[in-house]
């Protein structure tokens, strides 16, 4: 038998909720999980990360997309998710498969211990034969402390999982140079730097929380772990198994043939910005060759308000990203570090330390591959 091959499939919310009735499209399910059997014959362990949840449970709780607060949506995904994971069930029951609903929140991929336990938990429902239907916990997050959208989710998740391909199955047929109804738009095929494409790809949909701009950024984490990224259109039969075989047409967005280790990834790979510095050009001149550890000496500013064990935006001095790495102090303690200069860390923490804030092997550089941060207002 062919060797397993993780792969991540994201269903946006208008391929599963009818946006007018705003109840399950069980004719999209159908054809749906018909091919997710197809590729779990051909040897592919399928991971889904669906939306829906939240379309489906407007209706219930009197509101629309257009009317719906951060309130409402919540109260939506509580009553939606039970509908949702019927759904699946129902159809799933059809060709012997068997669901489990995993619910995640930022904390979960930017924790690392958590970001470990979630991997194990969703290798052991594969291992059992079970297809995950991931989604982020709607119904208790907020926008401070949530993923956003499940385009990168899925990212995150390929990245977790070690997946070699992501489809995300969408309105288009793809990726165009330009907005579609332009009359002049061009279909991109293929893709290897995202970063081209960005300032063609505003706009979302009426359902979902995401447009082509978070798709291309999903895209973007999931090549730098080693992971092919597929754009395509949702509503054929056969909506998987005709994009990998290249039967119809999407976009392909290759994988790094060079990937970040799993560490790297998860450093380099964020969601949300924790905190930030600028640092001096003695840390930076380095890199990528070399990493050195940044040192309360080198930084110039700080923002934000973070822990240790937070991946921290490094930046140079004219506000361009040039790492990410694993913070050994909080804010606080950078910030007496800073405002001491000539006085021992240890001395100043109450414990031993070599006062590094940044150790070499937990920075990351960021080559022109990735998708740089803007520097917050207060440093840029």
């Amino acid at each position: 038998m062919a060797e397993k091959r993780n792969i991540v499939i994201k269903i946006g919310s208008a391929l599963l909720a009818n946006q007018d009735l705003l109840t399950p499209r069980f004719g999209f399910l159908q054809r749906l999980m018909e091919d997710v059997t197809r590729l779990r014959s051909q040897g592919y362990e399928v991971i889904l990360c669906s939306s829906g949840s939240v379309a489906l449970g407007l209706r219930i709780v009197g509101e629309t997309p257009e009317t719906a607060g951060v309130s409402d949506k919540q109260a939506a995904a509580a009553c939606g998710m039970p509908l949702l994971l019927n759904a699946y069930k129902q159809v799933g029951h059809e060709f012997g498969i068997e669901i489990a609903q995993v619910l995640l929140t930022l904390g979960d991929f930017e924790d690392h211990r958590r970001f470990l336990n979630t991997r194990n938990t969703v290798h052991r429902l594969l291992e059992a034969g079970v297809v995950p239907i991931i989604n982020e916990n709607d119904s208790i997050t907020t926008e401070e402390i949530r993923v956003g959208d499940n385009d990168r989710l899925a990212a995150k998740v390929a990245q977790m999982v070690g997946a070699k391909d992501l489809i995300i199955l969408t309105g288009v047929d793809g990726l165009y140079d330009r907005n579609p109804d332009d009359s002049e738009a061009q279909f991109v095929p293929e893709v290897t730097d995202v970063s081209e494409y960005m300032a063609a790809t505003q706009g979302k949909s009426t359902l979902g929380t995401g447009g082509m701009a978070t798709k291309l950024q999903a895209a973007n984490m999931a090549q730098e772990a080693g992971c092919t990224t597929w754009i395509a259109q949702g509503e054929v039969d056969r909506p998987l198994s005709t994009v990998l075989s290249g039967e119809r047409r999407s976009t392909k967005v290759h994988a790094n043939p060079n990937p970040l280790s799993g560490w790297d990834s998860w450093i380099a790979n964020r969601l949300q910005m924790a905190g930030s510095l600028v640092v001096s050009d003695r840390a930076l001149s380095c890199l990528p060759e070399t990493k050195v550890p940044i040192t309360r000496a080198d930084i110039v500013s700080m923002d934000g308000d973070f822990t240790r064990g937070d991946v921290l935006h490094i930046y140079d001095k004219h506000g361009v990203e040039r790492a990410r790495g694993l913070s050994d102090f909080t804010s606080e303690e950078i910030r007496v570090l800073t405002n001491n200069p000539d006085t021992d860390a240890d001395q100043l923490l109450g414990y031993r330390t070599k006062g590094e804030i940044i150790r070499g092997a937990n920075l990351v550089p960021l080559e022109t591959r990735h998708l740089l941060w803007d520097a917050p207002a207060a440093i840029a």
